[in-house]
C-alpha cells in the first residue's frame, strides 16, 4: 500500500465493501455462486450411497442438479449472499484493521507481527460472523434439495423459520459460524502477512497487485484448509430446524465434528473442499487487490498518498 497509516473506520468499512462487491460481481456470480451450492450440496450429504439423490464429488453433483431439477437450481438461494457480501467483507477489512490497531495499542507493539497478525485475523472472523449468521442460515436452507417445494424465496424462508422455530431461530448454527469465521480470517491474514514477507518489496502498482493476489490468494487457500471441517458441521446444523422437545443430531460444533467423524471417517469433515477452495483461494486474491486499491484511492482523496 502506498502507507501503512490506518485510516478512520468509515474508509475500512467502504473500501471493505467494494472489495465484496467486486469479489462477487460480473461473470463471478454465475461462475462461483454454483460452485457453493455445490458445495452445500455435499457437504449436507451423509454417509454413503447410490442413486440420483448421491453425489459422488463435484462434477458428480454438477450433473445430477443440471439433470433432475435444472440449471436454474444452480442459482437458488444466490440472494441472499449478495444481499451479505458487502456488510460481510466490510466488516472483516474494517474489523481487522480495528482489532490490529486495539492490540498494538494493548501490547506495546508499534507494528504488525506474524502473531498479531493471525490474532487480528482471528478477531476479526468474530466480529463477521455476527453479520454474516442469518444470511448463512437462509442460503443453506434455499440451497437443499430437500426445500425445493418448501420454499418460494428468501423472504418466505425468513418467515417460515422465524414462525416455526422463533427469532431467534435466524441465529442458529452461531458458535459454529463463529469458528469457521475465526479459523479462515486467522489463516488468511496471519499467510497474508507471512507470504508478503517472502515476496520480492513491491516498488510500482503491478508489483504491489501482483503481491496482493499471490499472498491474498495463499491465504484463501490455507484458511479453507483450516476452516471446511467447521463449515461441513455448521452447514448442517443450520440446516436443522428446532423442533421443540427434541435435541438436534448437530447441535454444537465439536461435538458435532465428532459425530461426523465417527460415523463417516475423517474425509467427511472436507466435503465440499475443492469447491469451496475454487471460490475462496482465487477469491481470497480479488479481495486483497481491491481492498488494498480502493485505500490507495482513499489516501490519495485525503492528500496522505
Amino acid at each position: 500500500m502506498s502507507s501503512d497509516k490506518p485510516l478512520p473506520f468509515i474508509y475500512q468499512f467502504g473500501a471493505g465493501a467494494v472489495a465484496g462487491v467486486s469479489e462477487l460481481a460480473g461473470a463471478d456470480v454465475t461462475l462461483r455462486y454454483p460452485l457453493d451450492v455445490v458445495k452445500t450440496r455435499v457437504q449436507l450429504q451423509q454417509g454413503k450411497g447410490v442413486g440420483e439423490e448421491f453425489y459422488n464429488g463435484m462434477m458428480d453433483c454438477f450433473r445430477k442438479i443440471i439433470k433432475n431439477e435444472g440449471p436454474s437450481r444452480l442459482y437458488r438461494g444466490i440472494a441472499a449472499p449478495i444481499m451479505m457480501e458487502a456488510p460481510k467483507r466490510a466488516t472483516k477489512f474494517a474489523a481487522n484493521e480495528s482489532w490490529g490497531k486495539f492490540y498494538r495499542n494493548l501490547f506495546g507493539i508499534a507494528k504488525m507481527d506474524q502473531k498479531l497478525s493471525i490474532l487480528t485475523g482471528a478477531s476479526a472472523g468474530a466480529t463477521e460472523a455476527f453479520v454474516v449468521v442469518p444470511f448463512e442460515l437462509v442460503k443453506i436452507r434455499m440451497q437443499d434439495r430437500a426445500s425445493a417445494g418448501k420454499y418460494s424465496g428468501i423472504i418466505d424462508c425468513v418467515t417460515k423459520t422465524v414462525k416455526a422455530e422463533g427469532p431467534l431461530a435466524l441465529y442458529n448454527g452461531l458458535e459454529s459460524t463463529l469458528w469457521r469465521h475465526i479459523l479462515w480470517n486467522s489463516g488468511y491474514f496471519g499467510c497474508i502477512y507471512q507470504v508478503k514477507a517472502q515476496l520480492p518489496q513491491a516498488d510500482a502498482k503491478s508489483q504491489q497487485i501482483r503481491n496482493d493476489l499471490i499472498s491474498g490468494s495463499i491465504g484463501g487457500t490455507i484458511g479453507t484448509v483450516l476452516n471446511t471441517p467447521m463449515d461441513v458441521v455448521k452447514s448442517r446444523i443450520q440446516n436443522s430446524p428446532k423442533i421443540a422437545g427434541s435435541i438436534p443430531k448437530y447441535n454444537w460444533a465439536w461435538p458435532a465434528l465428532g459425530t461426523v467423524f465417527r460415523e463417516e471417517g475423517f474425509g467427511a469433515l472436507y466435503k465440499g473442499f475443492v469447491p469451496k477452495v475454487l471460490r475462496l483461494g482465487p477469491g481470497g486474491g480479488i479481495l486483497l487487490v481491491v481492498f488494498t486499491g480502493v485505500m490507495d484511492f482513499f489516501r490519495k482523496m485525503r492528500g496522505e498518498a
